[in-house]
């Protein structure tokens, strides 16, 4: 285990109560969307408000992804990797595809400051290793540029870590906050509810950019 991670969380945080290989549970295809209408949309309204559906938005990454990536209109370039091959070939907005399961090897295979941002829709909760992913993240993103993860309050039980499912919404907003918090490279994370008081699955943001080094 990573030091952080002892130092910071308790023993069991990211055990999941399914510990089989993760290919297993993911060699079947999911076309489906895991959050309602509502969420996705706000998470579309997030993007674009970042600037990050324009064709000048410089190339975009997103981890854990599937055959939709949750953008109104494409990316400069869109890169995304993730557990399923048939799920990400059907991502008709993808530029290039990655079959990538970050908790086997949480390395991203791309250069040093290679993507505008990043983004990871409703799957930070499956990460065991999630120091190591967003400090390989900070690598790959240029200087300003923006890590966006986005969450509601459904998942996959048996693969979500142990610590996101015992604790409330709340709780799992400064779970992320801690991740980025405790990751060097980091400005102070942004934290918000992107859709108050609607009636169906709540969609939380958490953000920050890669700080920027002065000399």
């Amino acid at each position: 285990m990573d030091q952080r991670h002892a130092t910071t969380f308790p023993p069991g945080f990211f055990t999941r109560s399914d510990e089989a290989d993760d290919s297993d549970f993911y060699a079947f295809d999911r076309l489906v969307t895991h959050i309602d209408g509502g969420a996705i949309a706000a998470v579309g309204e997030l993007y674009n408000e970042l600037g990050l559906c324009v064709a000048s938005s410089g190339p975009v990454l997103d981890i854990c992804s599937s055959w939709i990536s949750h953008f109104p209109t494409k990316p400069e370039r869109l890169v995304i990797t993730g557990m399923n091959e048939a799920e990400l070939a059907a991502n008709d907005m993808a530029d290039e595809r990655l079959v990538k399961d970050l908790n086997a090897d949480p390395v991203l295979p791309f250069a040093d400051a290679a993507f505008a941002a990043v983004t990871c829709c409703v799957s930070v909760d499956y990460l065991i290793k999630p120091l190591d992913v967003f400090a390989e993240v900070r690598r790959v993103l240029q200087p300003d540029g923006m890590f966006v993860c986005t969450f509601s309050n459904r998942c996959f039980p048996t693969k979500a870590i142990r610590g996101w499912l015992a604790t409330d919404d709340d709780g799992r907003c400064r779970i992320v906050e801690t991740y980025f918090e405790i990751t060097t490279g980091f400005d102070e994370p942004t934290t918000q509810l992107r859709n108050p008081g609607a009636p169906g699955d709540p969609l939380y943001a958490v953000s920050a950019s890669r700080r920027i080094t002065r000399s």
